[in-house]
């Protein structure tokens, strides 16, 4: 029980929890074969006018689905490192947390400006950087804290830009998830590194939710114009 005890608190265990998770149902995919699109459609990928419908649960679990093996690597990628970094510094439950409802505030934003269907990690992936800025913003007197926030905010940038220069990637799934991740980081905060005031864990929250309720909006009004 001891070690089991130390396992559970020493290593990111949420962190492989998600990223088991996450390539387990991919090979799920792989054995089901051929026709990716309709597949995904019917695994749960973000799609408008099904979420209209009342599959509300599409906002999750297009979270845990990927297009291919480069799709699911490339993320795979970013959970492992990234998951690593936000778990040691937030905790087990918290990570969790701003991995899901980040990813599920990038898929509000995506449903409220792309009509495109979607798929992917990469909402969730942001909001784990979104997180991390969180923490620069906060604590930028550390200089340790202060070296890594910019080498992460130089990654986070380049993916950006990246995203604006290709094709097939949701970028507003992206942005909705950085800046997801950033509100709900604040609204959790990170007592293992230090206190965050009340004020911007409470300004925080109320610009989550009201983000949230007027994407939504955005999205049924553009869903409903164009049926």
């Amino acid at each position: 029980m001891g070690r089991i005890k130390r396992w559970w608190q020493t290593e990111p265990v949420m962190t492989q929890v998600l990223l088991g998770l996450t390539v387990g149902i991919f090979l799920i995919e792989w054995l089901l074969g051929d026709g990716m699109v309709a597949m995904m459609n019917m695994l749960g990928a973000k799609n408008n006018q099904a979420i209209v419908a009342g599959q509300w649960w599409r906002f999750v679990t297009p979270i845990f689905l990927h297009m291919g093996l480069t799709h699911i690597a490339l993320n795979a990628v970013v959970i492992y490192f990234m998951g690593i970094q936000i778990e040691a510094m937030f905790g087990h439950w918290r990570l969790l947390a701003i991995y899901l409802l980040g990813g599920i505030s990038g898929n509000i934003m995506s449903f409220a400006l792309s009509d495109n269907q979607s798929v992917g990690a990469s909402t969730a992936a942001f909001a784990l950087f979104g997180a991390f800025l969180m923490v620069g913003e906060s604590f930028w007197e550390n200089p340790v804290i202060r070296q890594l926030t910019g080498r992460f905010l130089l990654l986070t940038v380049m993916n950006l830009v990246f995203d604006l220069f290709s094709t097939g990637i949701d970028i507003w799934g992206h942005v909705g998830g950085l800046v997801g991740g950033f509100l709900i980081a604040y609204m959790l905060g990170v007592p293992r590194i230090g206190k965050i005031a009340t004020l911007k864990r409470v300004v925080a929250t109320i610009v989550l939710i009201i983000s949230w309720i007027a994407l939504l909006k955005i999205g049924f009004t553009n869903v409903n114009l164009t049926v």
